[in-house]
């Protein structure tokens, strides 16, 4: 392999692994915040008491996939200077605003009001504590606009002008309005919608499978992740269909290729050796159609799965047919593999291009050796696999485990002669001691 079939392999591979990680985060914190609002505006003790023990359970598995995510994205990073110097050099000036907001929202705003989150419970008033874990949803939906700011701007590059063979920001407005990210953006979230919602839909359905004594509390996670991504996959697919105009009037190579028009893309590749130079601008064409096609199946069965699903909920249909239940614990896997197939469309399409019309990848590649770039391949995905195994390892065993394991606010009674705290409650209330 050459140097640069190398650095697209390790960018890929890793790009593709992190973003396992960043969708489900983005999936799973919206209901995590449903669960606790309704858990804290509860008046019935009893009720109270349950949807408590389920915010808990969901959210020990969110926290334990942002806590690795966070690592996976942190090494992420290094490739950019390591194997990419050129697209610093030529963008930096103008996707370096995004990328540093990107950081300051997910790295210190969403990490720090995560950490108060954690540490909040029976420490805080329970109007402070709900808005914590809205705000962690905020900034997650935040920092995803600021990521697919800088991308959109490679996708389709606007708002600057190229001096000394650099590209400057001159509208900064036109950067953020970039049509080639809001649509991508509602797709996206939409997709991460979708995730969390089989995910919880499918772990609650192995639970009742299991037998589990815990009834109430996975018959409401059945019933939320099911409406969730019921929703979330049929509006994706519109939003999706949305991103076609897009596509085709900033990257008409990529709409030919994904409408199997072989005269258009001949055509196109004409055009485009006339205005660029001799090269090869059709991207891989198989690999975009096979991944289109797996991105587009899976959306309209997980959206005719969670429908059926919900019809069976009626008189609890969905818990007691075994088939069923086994049928969305089948589901889990499909969010994420029909996520990596958009990813692909997205990126492989404007190959050969890294900022579309303006710099290709050839012309980004560091200048290491091919030696140097087949070891840190190496070392980058063994590490990022590394990752992602013990992240599910570890979500499967307290998904397994169930509520009676979570250890996000463990309780310990108080004392009877044992002060009002600040979260308003008396001696017949419990302080949560999150364990470390």
């Amino acid at each position: 392999m050459s140097a640069a079939d190398l650095a697209r392999l390790q960018f890929a591979a890793t790009t593709g692994i992190h973003w396992l990680f960043v969708i489900l985060t983005m999936g799973l914190v919206p209901l995590v915040a449903i669960m606790h609002t309704r858990a804290a505006y509860t008046r019935d003790p009893a009720k109270r008491a349950v949807r408590e023990r389920m915010t808990r359970f969901w959210g020990q598995l969110y926290v334990i996939n942002y806590a690795v995510g966070i690592v996976t994205g942190l090494v992420m990073e290094f490739q950019f200077g390591l194997s990419w110097s050129g697209l610093s050099k030529f963008a930096g000036n103008v996707f370096g605003a995004p990328l540093a907001l990107e950081t300051l929202i997910a790295f210190f705003a969403e990490s720090t009001f995560l950490g108060m989150w954690i540490f909040g419970w029976g420490r805080m008033r329970r109007g402070v504590h709900v808005t914590l874990i809205w705000l962690v949803a905020l900034t997650a939906y935040a920092s995803g606009y600021w990521i697919l700011i800088a991308n959109g701007f490679m996708q389709h590059p606007v708002g600057y002008e190229v001096r000394d063979g650099a590209a400057y920001l001159t509208d900064f407005g036109a950067l953020l309005t970039n049509s080639s990210a809001l649509v991508a953006l509602g797709h996206i979230a939409l997709a991460a919608l979708t995730t969390g919602g089989v995910f919880v839909a499918g772990v609650s359905a192995w639970h009742f499978l299991k037998g589990t004594q815990e009834t109430e509390l996975f018959r409401g996670s059945l019933r939320l992740g099911l409406w969730v991504s019921m929703l979330a996959s049929f509006f994706v697919v519109v939003v999706g269909e949305m991103q076609r105009p897009v596509i085709e009037r900033t990257q008409p190579m990529k709409d030919a290729v994904l409408e199997n028009s072989g005269s258009d893309v001949a055509e196109l590749q004409a055009r485009l050796v006339k205005e660029y130079g001799p090269g090869d601008y059709v991207p891989w064409q198989d690999t975009m159609r096979i991944s289109m096609d797996v991105m587009t199946i899976i959306g309209n069965t997980v959206s005719t799965i969670t429908i059926i699903a919900l019809v069976l909920l009626w008189k609890d249909r969905l818990i007691r047919w075994r088939w069923a239940s086994w049928l969305l614990v089948a589901t889990v896997p499909f969010p994420f593999i029909a996520s990596a197939g958009g990813w692909v469309v997205r990126e492989v399409g404007r190959q050969p291009w890294l900022v579309y019309g303006e710099l290709t990848v050839e012309d980004a590649l560091s200048r290491v050796s091919t030696a140097s770039l087949a070891v840190s391949c190496t070392v980058f995905i063994a590490v990022f696999v590394a990752l992602a195994v013990t992240n599910w390892t570890l979500i499967s065993r307290f998904a397994r485990r169930g509520p009676d394991a979570t250890q996000l606010g463990a309780t310990e009674p108080l004392p009877d002669d044992a002060p009002e705290g600040p979260g308003g409650g008396g001696a017949d209330e419990q302080l949560p001691v999150p364990a470390l």
